[in-house]
């Protein structure tokens, strides 16, 4: 499940995405985007440190996209906020690790089928980007 941050996240950056490399300031992204304005400024924050957006100050500051909408996908944005896509940890291609609880990696009957969960999402979300968002 998606966690509300991420939910706002995508909408933020969507709407970074349709104005066209235009500075948009918090209060407009929150208002355009129905988001809470200091949570919204803590996801900015997460965005401009993983080198998704620019941040500047001032009167004509705001905020926008560092690349081209086309360039960013909905998989990585939601890893910013949320983490893996996958399930659990032993089906993760960026966090992969063994579950805790797991006596036998290669003998868990779960495995092979989160496996396939985690590849059709990622599937899913890669194909979209936040030019795709903006569009829609």
């Amino acid at each position: 499940m998606l966690s509300s941050k991420a939910k706002y996240g995508l909408r933020a950056a969507a709407l970074l995405a349709g104005a066209g490399g235009q500075w948009l300031n918090s209060t407009e992204l929150a208002a355009r985007g129905v988001v809470p304005r200091k949570f919204l400024e803590a996801i900015l924050v997460e965005l401009r440190n993983h080198e998704v957006i620019e941040s500047r100050r001032g009167p004509a500051g705001g905020h926008r996209l560092l690349m081209a909408p086309e360039a960013v996908r909905v998989a990585d944005l939601i890893r910013i906020f949320d983490g893996p896509l996958a399930l659990t940890p032993c089906t993760s291609r960026t966090q992969f690790g063994p579950c805790r609880d797991c006596p036998d990696l290669e003998a868990c009957k779960l495995r092979h089928v989160l496996q396939q969960v985690r590849d059709a999402v990622a599937g899913v979300l890669e194909g979209y980007s936040l030019a795709d968002l903006a569009a829609a």
